[in-house]
């Protein structure tokens, strides 16, 4: 059996990366970030262990009194340390939105029983409030380090063999359906949902990931998504660990000096983020800073082809699509860039979200039957396989309304194509129903921005929602910081490309707002927006 064969045939991811760290990448790189810092296997471990030590001797309560603990960290070094000593401890980490509301937080808290969260005083002071548990400031452990602990974690770390830190740190009593991480959904839709991920969850995304993508310790990844969004922390932190590839962090996507620095002196191979963070690249970065890139994911929004188009120009690499949800783990859904291809591969395109992933299965059912949808027939998607949540953490009724015999109902209608790829039509709540019929948001925002010619490079000038109507139970409206067009000539505009009547807002649905509602991610705030216009339009 090779070695590449023992990690697959492990469930528990930190197992494969204690693995690696003892073995090929024991004197190697294999993470930076952006403050300078650069570790091999052996220091990684030793840190970790250091910090694992603290926390149970100075800090958190038993394992049984205190499971979960909350992360507020951005990506870097210390926060991926951060991660690996709460798991090695057999622990739970709940890495929170720092980016979200000071009550979306605390309800985080709350929900999850934190007592405890592991953060910086850095990220605290841009944070505007003071989360009700107890902080714990990473930089002040520091000089409270004694040099027994120094001195037992570097033993353990460079003189213990694999299997005697297993067998000592507990790791090989982990069951592979023990919960590993609890990440909280975005909340766009509403209250934020704690979704349970087990080991096994992860670790076949993982490998699921690594067959579709080719995958191997000899790429980077630039990594700039938090590890409180659920493809940060499955691919930039716990695939790159146990598979051996070299994340590169950076704490801020939007930064892009530092981003071009990154790109020039690591050279990464692959980058994953979203179309609103590409377009600002296409604004800011050179040709020269994506040399070595053959692989630029992006998700958490439709991709438009225009900006694909602009990207193969500019960095001679054309953006795919690729399609998750917290719930599986996250990645469904992928396609493949051509330079990535080999031989046998089925080749990207673009208005697709890709192909299921290797052992991801999918179905489209019928709305109203719920019988299986033919080829171009738009239904609901469900997902199964081993990637599927463990549930909603406390929340067993709300998670057997979505996961029913194996199978998770996703929220999104879609329609496969005859070669297997995934057409999205929407979410379900960003559809309006008038008068019985269907009508999709995101279609409908597509339109006005063509019609208007709103740049795709910028932030968004419109969104388009719906609010409840006497007559027909629901009415399109349209929220904009900037029309170029009035209401009357945009609606004419709208006709004349024979779009269905029941489409068209009426002249008084269209109302201005000093800025689109936005998530941390880049998304659209989809709760924000409704509330937003439920009060313009009751009013």
């Amino acid at each position: 059996m090779t070695a590449s064969d023992e990690l697959r045939n492990d469930p528990i991811p930190v197992r494969r990366m204690l693995r690696l760290w003892k073995t090929h990448l024991a004197n190697e790189m294999i993470a930076a970030d952006s403050s300078g810092t650069e570790l091999t296997g052996k220091a990684a471990l030793t840190r970790a262990l250091v910090l694992r030590r603290m926390l149970r001797t100075q800090t958190l309560q038993s394992r049984e009194q205190e499971p979960n603990v909350g992360l507020l960290l951005p990506p870097s070094v210390p926060a991926m340390l951060a991660n690996v000593a709460l798991t090695l401890d057999r622990r739970v980490p709940v890495n929170l939105n720092y980016t979200a509301g000071p009550e979306t937080i605390q309800y985080c808290i709350q929900k999850a029983h934190i007592q405890h969260i592991l953060t910086s005083r850095k990220v605290t002071a841009h944070l505007g409030f003071t989360p009700d548990c107890e902080l714990v400031y990473l930089e002040d452990f520091v000089p409270q380090i004694s040099l027994w602990t120094k001195l037992v974690s570097f033993y353990q770390a460079h003189c213990w063999s694999y299997s005697k830190l297993c067998r000592k740190l507990e790791l090989d009593t982990i069951d592979p359906d023990d919960t590993m991480a609890i990440l909280f959904t975005s909340g766009s839709t509403g209250t934020p949902k704690g979704v349970m991920l087990s080991h096994r969850n992860l670790s076949s995304n993982t490998d699921s990931a690594a067959d579709f993508f080719h995958l191997n310790s000899d790429d980077r990844l630039l990594c700039a998504l938090p590890f409180f969004h659920s493809l940060g922390f499955m691919a930039t932190l716990w695939a790159d660990l146990a598979i051996g590839m070299r994340p590169i962090y950076h704490y801020s996507p939007l930064d892009c000096k530092t981003i071009s620095k990154l790109c020039r002196q690591y050279h990464p191979t692959i980058f994953m983020g979203t179309p609103s963070f590409l377009r600002l690249y296409l604004r800011r970065l050179e040709p020269e800073d994506f040399p070595s890139v053959n692989q630029i994911m992006l998700g958490a929004e439709r991709c438009p082809v225009e900006l694909m188009n602009e990207s193969e120009r500019r960095f001679g690499v054309r953006p795919v699509q690729g399609y998750g949800i917290t719930e599986t783990s996250p990645i469904i859904a992928a396609n493949l860039s051509r330079l990535r291809m080999r031989p046998g591969d089925a080749p990207p395109k673009d208005e697709s979200l890709g192909r299921p992933l290797p052992r991801v299965f999918v179905k489209v059912l019928d709305l109203n039957t719920g019988e299986p949808c033919k080829p171009g027939q738009v239904g609901m998607l469900w997902v199964s396989g081993q990637s599927v949540m463990k549930g909603y953490y406390e929340e067993p009724e709300l998670t057997a309304s979505v996961v029913k015999d194996g199978w998770y109902c996703t929220g999104d209608l879609v329609s496969l194509d005859p070669d297997g790829y995934i057409l999205l039509a929407g979410r379900i709540s960003r559809f309006a129903k008038i008068a019985g019929e269907m009508v999709p948001h995101e279609g409908l925002e597509e339109i006005l921005n063509q019609i208007l010619a709103n740049p795709i490079d910028e932030l968004p000038k419109l969104c388009v929602t719906s609010v409840a109507d006497d007559r027909k139970g629901e009415k399109i409206v349209v929220l904009y910081t900037e029309l170029a067009l009035s209401p009357a000539e945009i609606n004419a505009k709208l006709l004349e490309r024979k779009i269905p009547a029941i489409w068209v807002p009426s002249q008084d649905a269209y109302r201005k707002i000093d800025a689109i509602p936005l998530l941390g991610t880049g998304k659209l705030d989809l709760y924000a927006i409704q509330q937003l216009a439920k009060q313009l339009f009751e009013s």
